[in-house]
Order: C-alpha cells, then structure tokens, then sequence
C-alpha cells in the first residue's frame, strides 16, 4: 500500500478515485507515566512515555485506514493528514485519514 501525504504523486497515475478512509485510536495516560511527566515539568526534558504512547497510537490508527483502504480496493492512500484531540481527562485520540485510490501499477 502505498501512503503519501501527496495529493498526487509525480511517477504514478491516478486511474480511479475511491473515497475518504480513516483510523482512528484513543488511548489514555498510565499512571506511571503521568508521575514522570510531572517531574520532567519541573526538571524540563522529553516526555519519553508520551512520546511513544503517541507514535504507537499513530502506527495503529494508520495500520486501520490501510486496512479499511485495502476492503474497498484501493492500492494507495494520498493526501494523508494526522489530527490529535483530547476526548476526556487523561485520553486523547489520534485520527488518521486520506483519499484512497488506485494506482496503476503499483502493488
């Protein structure tokens, strides 16, 4: 599947236009990491957990729009944007979504 944040794509042709697809994943702070975070408030630096709490969100909310893409036989996904909102105290959600098309020639 190819996925580009593109709206069109230099070396490939668009033969049909297929639609909207997203994923979305809404996860929630632990505890832990709600503990470290607090003392890198005050000492200053990356907040390591969140980080990776929101690219492991990133990586499974894009995986669900491949995957609804692929249901609806699309072999690219173009224009691809990212969107974070906080749903509730201590959880946010991360939405993926793009233009499923196909391409020719590419598998």
């Amino acid at each position: 599947m190819l996925i580009s944040n593109l709206e069109f794509l230099p070396d490939q042709k668009v033969i049909r236009h297929i639609g909207l697809v997203q994923g979305s994943s809404v996860r929630s702070k632990h505890v832990g990491r709600d503990m470290m975070a607090g003392l890198k408030n005050i000492f200053g630096g990356e907040l390591k957990g969140y980080t990776e709490l929101l690219h492991d969100s990133r990586i499974e909310a894009t995986e669900r729009m491949v995957e609804q893409a692929k249901s609806i036989g699309a072999n690219a996904v173009l224009n691809v944007r990212f969107s974070t909102s906080s749903i509730a105290a201590g959880a946010a959600e991360i939405f993926v979504y793009g233009t499923a098309v196909e391409v020719a020639d590419h598998e």
